[in-house]
């Protein structure tokens, strides 16, 4: 903690003539206030709302550019570092995307997104 500031005269003169010393209350009444635009920025970033903002186009995407048979079965879960993981709900068909489907998706949503933006899928059990 740093070292209390010696009082100029003038604030020394102030406080005796008060009775009280007001120059805390006074610092904080010179902090400027943040803008709303601030504060609400600060939140959405805390929140994350931008990587859950593309979480959800990345399903509305995935559920209408995707075969509605692969749709049923697997569904996008997040979307970390340029890998997509989609989260399959059985081995049969885990084994039937990862064979002969993946190339297929994955090229489709690079096309929507962008090859740096989806760089590889990884399909798992879930």
């Amino acid at each position: 903690m740093p070292p209390p500031k010696k009082a100029s005269a003038r604030q020394r003169v102030l406080a005796q003539w008060r009775g009280i010393d007001l120059e805390p209350a006074e610092k904080a009444r010179t902090v400027r206030a943040r803008t709303g635009d601030q504060i609400v920025s600060n939140v959405l970033k805390d929140l994350k709302m931008d990587s859950r903002r593309a979480e959800i186009e990345i399903v509305k995407v995935w559920n209408s550019l995707i075969d509605p048979n692969i749709v049923a079965h697997a569904q996008p879960a997040n979307l970390r570092n340029g890998t997509l993981f989609v989260l399959v709900d059985s081995n049969v068909w885990l084994s039937e995307i990862v064979r002969y489907r993946r190339k297929e998706i994955l090229d489709r949503l690079q096309h929507s997104f962008g090859k740096n933006y989806i760089q590889k899928i990884s399909f798992r059990i879930g």
